[in-house]
């Protein structure tokens, strides 16, 4: 079991796979993170958009039967095979459309200029590598079934 948080302006006890905005970084569904600061920075900027109250849920999440029962996509680092699916996915493409649950790095701040401007044509995917390669992957996992969800992930808090 490990923790993993959702950062956002509710408190989410039920969470479900195929609510929020499509066209994200790993498809449309429920995304938490390992990094409780991250959630808290996620949580922080929805409600200052919003003008409404960060909230940040913890939950406990059964990596090891996720990994050993279901359809799995884990990238470690900022490479062309995530590079890709990030696009596809932003693009409107179902890329994760054949896993359960994918975990790897957001296309944050520190790395959206470069996934942009592969997307409009103005950096070509050497120099768009060659900038990813300088940044460690912050942590996003979704999960994209609302089976896995309800047998591996249990509400524990929300602050």
């Amino acid at each position: 079991m490990i923790t993993v948080y959702h950062g956002g302006i509710e408190r989410i006890e039920s969470p479900l796979a195929k609510v929020g905005r499509k066209n994200l970084d790993f498809g449309h569904g429920f995304y938490i993170t390992r990094r409780k600061q991250q959630a808290r920075e996620w949580a922080e900027r929805t409600a200052r958009q919003r003008l409404a109250t960060p909230v940040v849920n913890e939950y406990e999440l059964d990596i090891d039967a996720i990994v050993a029962n279901c359809r799995n996509l884990n990238f470690e680092h900022y490479d062309a095979e995530w590079l890709h699916f990030i696009v596809a996915c932003r693009n409107g493409y179902d890329s994760a459309k054949d896993y359960d649950c994918i975990e790897g790095g957001v296309a944050n701040d520190r790395v959206v200029d470069t996934v942009e401007g592969y997307i409009n044509g103005t950096i070509d995917e050497i120099h768009a590598l060659a900038e990813l390669s300088k940044h460690q992957p912050n942590n996003q996992i979704c999960l994209l079934s609302q089976q896995v969800i309800d047998k591996f992930l249990t509400f524990k808090n929300a602050e």
